[in-house]
């Protein structure tokens, strides 16, 4: 899908280098500014319809490094049975760690929960706190204030982002990670 600047991924690779070299001199000037993400809707299993976030490409760029370094510094620390949106992980693992934990413990009960509207109410304050914890780099907490309060295009109209990570974009999945590992183990 393509982002608000309407440029795809073929037509940004047309002059790859160029782009990627007045980026790079845009992150390294601090000039960098991430757009709003285009809000699309996909229908869910229960008739409702699921908003996403469609990043730019040249957003998803950044996003993608971001989620490089984030998952570099956090994979480690986050705990074992958090399978969600994790490299090499995934439901079946889950289901694998379910299954030997109910069968070699004593096990009173299994929570299998959803939080409704967890990705649109990550609260940024919080978050940003959750990453300063361990990383120090003031570049990199910077990328993901601007991530955050880039905002919403929805049907024409800028939406501001004062909470929430739009799901649907590259970044997201490992910020709620980083989120939900610090509500867990504080």
């Amino acid at each position: 899908m393509i982002g608000i600047d309407s440029i795809s991924k073929k037509e940004y690779a047309e002059n790859l280098e160029e782009n990627i070299k007045d980026l790079v001199t845009r992150l390294k000037n601090k000039a960098y500014k991430q757009l709003p993400a285009l809000r699309v809707y996909i229908p869910k299993d229960n008739g409702k319809m699921q908003p996403l976030g469609i990043s730019i490409y040249e957003d998803k760029i950044v996003q993608l490094a971001l989620k490089k370094i984030l998952e570099a510094i956090y994979e480690p620390k986050f705990l074992d049975n958090m399978y969600r949106f994790r490299p090499n992980r995934g439901c079946h693992k889950a289901i694998k760690y379910v299954h030997k934990s109910i069968s070699n413990r004593r096990i009173n009960y299994i929570v299998d929960e959803d939080i409704k509207g967890f990705f649109d109410h990550i609260d940024h304050n919080w978050l940003i706190k959750f990453l300063e914890y361990n990383i120090k780099d003031p570049n990199i907490i910077s990328l993901v204030k601007k991530y955050l309060k880039a905002g919403i295009m929805d049907k024409g109209e800028y939406i501001a982002t004062e909470e929430g990570s739009a799901q649907g974009n590259i970044i997201s999945p490992v910020l709620a990670k980083i989120y939900m590992h610090f509500v867990l183990i504080l």
